[in-house]
């Protein structure tokens, strides 16, 4: 019966192939949803570990996470820097990291921060940050490049890089005259730590000091070599993230800093903020796995249609099987088998063309979007998710059979006549 289904996939090569291209496709756009959905979880959640706590402008505490870990977005207001070494100087805080974001080059986000930083930050369940190549910055205006934009803008130790002032892709506005040096290029980390360029607090309290207002003073015009005689502590820090002594203290200092009577602040833990930000995007999610469902059905159900509409023209090739001997059974079996080898087929090919789409687009996913997408084994979910449309190509099988199972002897020696 398995001979007699591929030499009858051979003479159906045109409605055969097109039906399992139909069926692979639906699989791998079933498996991608549920393989960037698993991914992009795992990439925020590997974002940043270790942290009790994020300090920002009160907002949103979605909006805190999105701007100061994700790069997204923009902050409300930024925090003196009184407020944070006060904070800072509390008993229950071990460690903390400020960062000063709103400038860019060539699209990708200028942090501003200090040594602390690649001290005390932790993503990937607990990994450190390491340089690739260089060193950390020391200088004004050292900078330490993500590995992504050193990839993608093919950056190398001692190149010159020119800031732009903004967050867009496109600013009209540069810090020409103070330009920052590369020296350093992280190890790559799957987060927007590999799309974000590094430099020290003071030196974007350098680049904005001739600068009022979000623009330069007119006729103002302050040398680098006098800038590094002056005072560069920042006046402001667009947020802050706090290691503690304890655990148990993150609520107690939590409530102090979301009741600082100084200015309006938000202390939020990275986890429950995560989980926020989850459930809001979680009916897109739950949306996009239902339409990749509805999808696998409708390729299934276009197989049932080839079947169904190749039966009248197939039973002179059933009577003539059945003439030679060939019982309903076998008949029936061979129908069944065809859908399941049609279905297997497109399963498969739809796995392939999966992991071909993930090759060559993990990098593109990556520096667009900031989720790294691994390259594994399948899962047992998605083992299950196939196995599941194999068994429905099996039960859909079942239709045209039985139709061809009734069909007597008789009345296909009568269309051979």
């Amino acid at each position: 019966m398995l001979i007699l289904a591929m030499k009858s996939f051979r003479n159906r090569k045109f409605t055969t192939l097109l039906t399992i291209i139909s069926i692979a496709l639906s699989v791998t756009l079933l498996l991608g949803v549920e393989r960037i959905r698993k991914e992009a979880k795992a990439s925020f959640a590997n974002t940043i570990s270790g942290t009790d706590l994020i300090v920002g402008a009160r907002s949103g505490p979605v909006q805190l996470l999105l701007y100061s870990v994700f790069r997204i977005g923009n902050a409300t207001n930024n925090i003196s820097w009184e407020s944070y070494q006060e904070i800072a100087r509390k008993p229950n805080v071990q460690w903390t990291i400020p960062i000063s974001l709103g400038d860019s080059h060539q699209g990708y986000r200028v942090m501003g921060t200090n040594a602390a930083y690649f001290d005390h930050f932790r993503f990937g369940g607990g990994r450190r940050l390491e340089i690739a190549s260089g060193r950390i910055f020391g200088g004004v205006f050292d900078a330490v490049l993500g590995a992504e934009v050193a990839r993608s803008l093919g950056y190398r130790l001692n190149d010159s890089i020119i800031i732009a002032h903004g967050a867009g892709k496109v600013s009209f506005i540069e810090h020409t005259d103070k330009p920052f040096k590369v020296v350093g290029i992280l190890k790559r980390t799957g987060t927007p730590v590999d799309q974000t360029l590094h430099v020290r607090l003071e030196g974007i309290e350098a680049i904005h000091i001739d600068w009022k207002d979000g623009a330069p003073v007119p006729g103002q015009s302050i040398s680098t070599a006098q800038v590094l005689t002056m005072e560069l502590t920042p006046r402001t820090v667009t947020a802050f993230f706090v290691g503690l002594k304890s655990r148990i203290a993150a609520f107690g200092v939590q409530r102090f800093i979301n009741t600082y009577p100084k200015e309006p602040l938000l202390a939020i833990l990275p986890g429950v903020a995560l989980q926020e930000l989850w459930d809001l995007i979680g009916v897109a999610e739950n949306a996009l796995v239902i339409v990749s469902g509805f999808v696998v059905v409708v390729g299934l159900s276009g197989m049932l249609i080839a079947l169904m509409t190749s039966l009248n023209e197939r039973r002179r090739e059933m009577a003539i099987l059945r003439s030679v001997g060939a019982g309903p059974g076998h008949v029936f079996s061979m129908i069944v088998g065809e859908s399941v080898i049609m279905t297997m087929a497109g399963v498969f090919a739809g796995v392939a063309l999966l992991y071909g789409l993930l090759v060559t687009g993990q990098s593109l996913i990556e520096s667009k979007y900031g989720i790294f997408i691994a390259i594994r084994g399948l899962s047992s979910y998605e083992l299950l998710l196939m196995a599941l449309i194999c068994l429905a190509g099996m039960i859909i099988g079942l239709i045209p059979g039985y139709r061809i199972y009734r069909y007597s002897l008789a009345d296909g020696m009568m269309i051979c006549v």
